[in-house]
């Protein structure tokens, strides 16, 4: 079974209510289900035992595409076990697509792992498309994936925007969700996109945020991803190239807590970059499409009997840590796993950790 929040504390230098982490805060003092140094279970090197990483690289044993309309083809593949227990990987961005590597945070033996890249997204075709590409025709995308492979349940992991159209997926269909598996919590808010792409991250990441912040003409700088949004869907293939390289170097920037030197390279790779950025404020200018701004918040109610894993880096500055607390507030029975010494990224070594072991534990291996 997995744990369920629970006050632990780790010895991290962090002073919390005038109390000094070098002695143990009293729980019952704290206010609400946690503080800096209560919130969920302590994960990664918290836990003081050897990391565990990715399991080895596989290949497909089935490719195909799906036709879903308004001349999209989805790509998507199966690897692993054909009778494992079924797993659908949900990527990042939006736009971001799948990798290898995304393969292997599951027990091939055990796994009937699949993968699928998002409309326009990956080897999607057509890359970057924008028609009728919302986060509800990607919920539907899902289902018809899920018919085709005639898979009853299934297991939804995801990180980041992968979380977003997790949780959205599972609560429009609780009842096709065996467990959710998350990362770098992403509600689609206007909070947490004014403290990324706005203002917030900037304060840390002054150096990259002025790159790219002053691509734009001051005049728009009062909204960036809409100045992005205009660019990144002009008629001139030279403006949204600039555009998608200044964007996708932003974010590749900040996503690792040290600095991941192949990781800001991607912003050199037109082809990813072009279709990352423009997908992306493409869902941002439209807040996703989500009928409040805190649909997911108020519909948890539909999916709290879903067991579930999520692992948030205390210093993730791409998603803030406080939507991964407002997730637990509204889930308590959620198991939340906090990275004390991660960021965003899936690639660190505290995040594969501990969603390679909550995988296992929830394929029953031990």
């Amino acid at each position: 079974m997995l744990r369920r929040p629970r006050f632990i504390f780790s010895a991290i230098m962090t002073v919390c209510r005038g109390t000094s982490s070098l002695s143990t805060p009293n729980p019952s003092k704290l206010v609400g289900k946690g503080t800096l140094v209560g919130t969920g279970t302590m994960g990664g090197f918290g836990r003081g035992s050897a990391l565990r990483t990715l399991y080895p690289a596989i290949e497909p044993y089935h490719t195909g595409r799906l036709d879903v309309g308004s001349g999209h083809s989805v790509y998507y593949e199966e690897c692993g076990n054909r009778d494992g227990k079924p797993v659908v990987f949900i990527h990042g961005g939006p736009g971001g697509g799948c990798s290898e590597s995304n393969r292997c945070f599951f027990d091939p033996e055990r796994y009937r792992i699949i993968l699928i890249d998002q409309r326009g997204a990956g080897r999607s075709t057509p890359t970057a498309d924008l028609t009728d590409n919302t986060t509800w025709d990607l919920v539907e995308d899902l289902e018809t994936l899920r018919e085709t492979l005639g898979i009853d349940k299934w297991m939804c992991f995801g990180g980041s925007w992968g979380s977003t159209l997790a949780l959205v997926y599972a609560i429009k269909h609780p009842e096709r969700v065996t467990e959710l598996v998350m990362r770098g919590i992403f509600l689609m808010k206007r909070e947490e996109l004014d403290f990324f792409f706005q203002q917030g991250t900037s304060f840390i990441f002054p150096d990259a945020y002025q790159a790219y912040s002053q691509h734009i003409p001051e005049a728009e700088r009062g909204s960036l991803i809409e100045a992005y949004y205009k660019r990144l869907t002009s008629d001139d293939v030279e403006v949204r190239e600039a555009a998608a390289k200044f964007w996708t170097t932003w974010e590749m920037s900040t996503s690792f807590a040290k600095p991941n030197v192949e990781y800001i390279e991607k912003g050199d790779d037109s082809k990813f970059a072009a279709a990352f950025a423009r997908i992306e404020t493409h869902y941002f200018v439209n807040l996703g499409w989500l009928p409040t701004p805190d649909h997911i918040l108020e519909n948890v109610d539909r999916i709290r009997h879903i067991p579930t894993f999520f692992t948030h880096g205390r210093y993730d500055v791409v998603c803030p840590f406080k939507s991964a607390f407002d997730l637990s507030q509204a889930f308590p029975e959620a198991d939340f796993v906090v990275c004390g010494k991660s960021g965003h990224s899936a690639g660190e070594e505290e995040h594969t950790s501990e969603l390679v072991q909550a995988c296992d534990q929830f394929a029953g291996k031990q």
